[in-house]
């Protein structure tokens, strides 16, 4: 069995109280849907991106985003959904790079359809842009050991689940989420650290994914 390691600093699990704010904010068009993409809050990118993890948090693997889905759907716009489906979200560490990568798809599609510019959405199926709005709050869960770190994570709720692997990176601009950051930067454990970081959390529900860092730690205490 590993020897104890006590961290350099405790892991402290925090929660998340969200909430859906309306910004009376909508697009009609192609082009209209692009010109607010590059102009809203990063909150409202961080919603139509996550919305749907963020309310079924037992469901995988990933759906397609807000955006894919209204272009597709409501202007019909097939290929450009598909574009946007494939956008790999993990692949981006801010909601800046995400927005970026969104934006140039959709200038890219209407460079080569022109005519993707003259369809509108019919009345009440507009694009509507909506802001996530998170209130972080501390639990009563503080770890000084690995031990330690799986009993809570085993206890934690899923909200506190997806502040840390989600919202820490994407939201805070962490380089990885806040496991595994601790992992190798109080724990000194880089390898255990790279194995957490590199789960993608988009092809699991938050409840496999607690699982499968449990399961990694379990096997590390045992050696």
């Amino acid at each position: 069995m590993q020897k104890v390691i006590n961290a350099k600093e405790p892991f402290k699990f925090c929660t998340r109280l969200h909430l859906s704010e309306l910004t009376g904010l909508r697009a009609t068009t192609l082009s209209q849907l692009l010109t607010l993409i590059k102009e809203v809050p990063g909150a409202c990118i961080y919603h139509h991106t996550h919305r749907f993890l963020q309310q079924h948090q037992y469901l995988s693997p990933e759906p397609p985003n807000d955006f894919a889905y209204w272009v597709a759907d409501i202007l019909g716009e097939d290929e450009l959904g598909e574009r946007l489906v494939s956008i790999d979200t993990i692949q981006y560490s801010t909601i800046r790079d995400l927005r970026e990568k969104i934006a140039s798809t959709i200038e890219e599609y209407l460079r080569d359809n022109p005519l993707a510019k003259l369809k509108f959405a019919r009345a009440k199926e507009e694009f509507h842009f909506i802001k996530s709005v998170s209130f972080i709050l501390p639990t009563r869960y503080i770890v000084y050991d690995l031990k330690g770190f799986a009993e809570a994570l085993k206890k934690v709720t899923l909200d506190s689940i997806y502040f840390h692997i989600f919202e820490a990176r994407l939201r805070l601009e962490k380089p990885t989420n806040d496991f595994a950051l601790w992992i190798e930067h109080s724990l000194g454990d880089k390898k255990l650290a790279n194995s957490i970081a590199g789960f993608d959390p988009y092809t699991s529900t938050l409840e496999d994914l607690r699982k499968k860092i449990i399961r990694l730690i379990e096997r590390k205490i045992a050696q």
